[in-house]
């Protein structure tokens, strides 16, 4: 067992998990260890009203995310969110559109077939994510989530040679998460900027991936029903110490799939997000009793994918 802990540590990558929960540190370029990102924003309307709570409930908000894909936006949707973003000094980030389990075939409907995620079958597929993230960014939009490896890769390719904005970011879907070390620092290379991890990893265990790659790192503190269901905010203070950077995310127990949204559910998706930014203020008062020491993020940051109009 040793000779293979050494011969991971010549690859770059920790031997064990971080058991001794040794603090990071690594800090976002502005020195903060952790910035708050509300999911599931999925239209302008949620998005105005996600500001609204967060404004009468004193919550920062660095980043808001969307599930239900670019394709479902209209280009005036599309540039509301940007203008908002734009506006506010916030990140909006956007799910690609077309994927397996919205596709015709049946594998993901399958007991053992899931594990093909939310990836794109075949090179149409491709294409049509490429050209719904073409979309976003000529709209304005900076940063994407993808769910596919290849893809990411495509995408980081087309960054490099100036096809998309060399700020771009790509966000790694938590239907793509990366679980141990060597997975991380792959994703790392392909083009991830910001890392989405399995809802369920100790402390020990986001420090390793910690140890193994530079890039943000984003985690739910409270995790929807479907992926889990944990509530962790008393973990907060150790995952911030031993991972940051790191983005807290806030999903909600016993509350419905709402992908793909739209209006006849719009009321439900703006519901959802104002209780989110309730869950975020619980956590904020609970880091502030527990760890005043851990320093967030200043809004506006300049590496945030905040959107350009």
């Amino acid at each position: 067992m040793k000779k293979t802990q050494q011969l991971l540590s010549k690859l770059g990558l920790p031997g064990e998990d971080n058991h001794a929960l040794k603090p990071s540190g690594k800090r976002f370029p502005d020195g903060g260890q952790w910035r708050f990102e509300i999911p599931s924003v999925e239209g302008p309307r949620v998005f105005r009203e996600v500001l609204a709570a967060a404004k009468d409930l004193q919550v920062p908000v660095h980043r808001v995310s969307q599930g239900s894909g670019i394709m479902l936006l209209t280009r005036k949707e599309i540039s509301e969110m940007a203008r908002i973003g734009h506006d506010q000094r916030i990140e909006v980030c956007l799910f690609i559109g077309p994927r397996a389990a919205w596709e015709t075939g049946a594998q993901t409907a399958s007991t053992a077939g899931k594990v093909i995620g939310l990836q794109h079958r075949g090179a149409d597929q491709l294409v049509y994510a490429i050209e719904d993230v073409k979309r976003a960014c000529d709209l304005g939009i900076r940063s994407v989530l993808p769910a596919d490896l290849g893809l990411i890769w495509v995408l980081n390719e087309m960054k490099r040679k100036g096809e998309l904005p060399k700020n771009l970011i790509i966000k790694s879907s938590v239907t793509l998460p990366a679980a141990n070390p060597a997975t991380a620092k792959l994703f790392e290379r392909a083009g991830v900027s910001t890392l989405n991890i399995p809802t369920d990893l100790t402390p020990a265990q986001v420090g390793a991936l910690r140890q193994a790659v530079d890039i943000p790192i984003d985690i739910y503190i409270e995790v929807p029903d479907n992926f889990g269901g944990f509530v962790r905010y008393y973990e907060m203070m150790q995952l911030v110490r031993v991972a940051a950077p790191l983005y807290l995310k806030f999903g909600l127990r016993n509350s419905p799939d709402i992908y793909p949204c739209g209006r006849h559910i719009e009321d439900l998706a703006v519901n959802m997000g104002r209780e989110r930014i309730h869950r975020a203020r619980c956590a904020l008062e609970i880091l502030a009793q527990y760890a005043p020491e851990a320093k967030m993020s200043p809004l506006g940051s300049k590496d945030l994918g905040i959107p350009e109009i």
